[in-house]
């Protein structure tokens, strides 16, 4: 079966609550380990029908952010969701709780265990109406950028699809393209602004509800940091700042000089070479077609697990208006089967896309049959090491893609690889100071960013 053909029934959470309800009642009457673990059996099926549909319904709000049935299904789970969230941490609780916990952990794992811990402190049936906001406030977002278009030069495109005027090799065209781009910003500022201020005070409001002083523990708690806190980030920060900043501005300077040109403004600031970035060779199905030559030839697995991501049609890459922005990979429980998401350009983003984001659905497949589902969820952090590693892995494969600048590609995406670290660590500290100082007005936040730049 194909992906679009995968059928679709809106979940029923009163039903599945009672359900969940009920499972929740049975690990009290459990007499022995395994009564408890057919009874978890049961709470992982349960877990994987919902996640199915949603999962199905949020992919096809993403790929046309017009859909009014999708767009009324993402509306839907963004009301339900966190009330069936309590319901499992209920579950759960029962389950931390149970006089058979000690046997259980012997079979779903000590961190498990562990991120049951931190789903207990994350959730209150009290924060329900406030998680409902939020959902509703980060899809809000979501779909503005969706739906944003930009006039081009006689075409309509979304923000994605505006990637290759901002990496022109012509910097007068790139300067354009930027200035457009952020017009679509600045248009739009108030809007945003609004979205985010509420946001950072709903979640304010979420962690003092719980005993908080603001919503950086639960956040973390959310995000399952369960070997790590705010004094590990802070080290972390700090070595980034010592050590790999100074080397980073050395990168820079060399590209500067690479590109011959006196300084670098924002708008050469994702340009790599003077006679442009490298680019990939062919159409999206002659990309699509070396994709799976790569993983044919890096190993059986991968050849196995990319013939049937595209046998079963699970990628949706191609960048249009109306879709949403960015890229992700998603798992179908039900099926046993990652999906891919993307928009495809005609930069060198298209090929990150076959390495970056079939890192994580590698990850997902392999998983995917794993009797105990607790081994198959991750967090962003452990995420990130498969698919970065697979960018890496499949350097060997990238004539394949970009012909004679295969090595200008590798040099590209080594410095873009280091550059990204602090970036990524300033937007960790931004939002660190932003949770922490939630009353600070929009410029304030503004006036912060810049501060950070400057630091990072």
């Amino acid at each position: 079966m194909k992906l679009s053909g995968f059928p679709y029934e809106r979940v029923d959470f009163t039903k599945m609550e009672k359900e969940l309800s009920d499972l929740t009642k049975a690990l009290d009457k459990a007499k022995s380990v395994e009564e408890i673990f057919a009874i978890h059996k049961k709470y992982y099926k349960m877990q994987d029908d919902v996640m199915t549909a949603m999962v199905l319904a949020n992919f096809r709000n993403n790929i046309d952010m017009t859909d009014e049935f999708y767009e009324k299904e993402k509306d839907y789970y963004d009301e339900k969701m966190p009330g069936f969230w309590n319901a499992m941490v209920e579950y759960q609780k029962k389950l931390y709780h149970s006089p058979f916990k000690k046997e259980m952990e012997e079979k779903i794992g000590h961190v498990a265990f562990k991120n049951i811990e931190l789903a207990i402190k994350g959730m209150d049936e009290k924060l329900i109406p406030l998680m409902q906001k939020e959902n509703e406030l980060t899809t809000a977002y979501g779909k503005l950028l969706g739906t944003a278009t930009i006039e081009w030069e006689g075409e309509e495109l979304n923000l994605s699809l505006m990637r290759p005027y901002l990496t022109s090799v012509d910097r007068s065209v790139r300067e354009r393209a930027w200035e457009k781009y952020s017009a679509f910003f600045e248009e739009h500022r108030e809007e945003l602004n609004s979205l985010y201020d509420e946001l950072v005070k709903n979640r304010t409001e979420q962690g003092r509800l719980l005993g908080y002083p603001d919503f950086t523990e639960l956040g973390y708690a959310r995000m399952n940091r369960n070997c790590y806190g705010e004094k590990e980030i802070e080290s972390f920060r700090n070595q980034v700042k010592r050590d790999l900043v100074p080397f980073v501005e050395k990168l820079h300077e060399k590209r500067r000089k690479r590109l011959g040109i006196d300084h670098l403004y924002y708008y050469d600031e994702d340009v790599f070479f003077p006679e442009g970035n490298p680019a990939p060779k062919g159409t999206p199905e002659e990309i699509m077609a070396a994709g799976e030559k790569m993983y044919d030839e890096l190993s059986p697995e991968t050849s196995t697990f990319m013939r049937k991501m595209r046998e079963m049609e699970l990628f949706d890459v191609l960048g249009r208006k109306n879709k949403s922005t960015g890229g992700y990979m998603d798992m179908l429980p039900n099926y046993k089967m990652p999906l891919v998401f993307a928009n495809f350009n005609g930069t060198a983003g298209d090929i990150d896309v076959i390495t970056h984001e079939c890192g994580h659905a590698f990850q997902g497949y392999l998983t995917a049959h794993l009797p105990i589902r607790e081994h198959n969820d991750l967090t962003s952090e452990t995420a990130e090491t498969h698919s970065m590693s697979m960018e890496f892995f499949t350097e060997p494969w990238m004539e394949l893609f970009f012909g004679e600048r295969a090595d200008d590609y590798r040099e590209m995406h080594f410095e873009d690889t280091l550059m990204f670290i602090p970036y990524g660590t300033m937007v960790d500290e931004f939002q660190n100071i932003v949770y922490k100082n939630p009353e600070m007005t929009p410029e304030e936040r503004n006036e912060l960013w810049k501060k950070l730049e400057k630091e990072y």
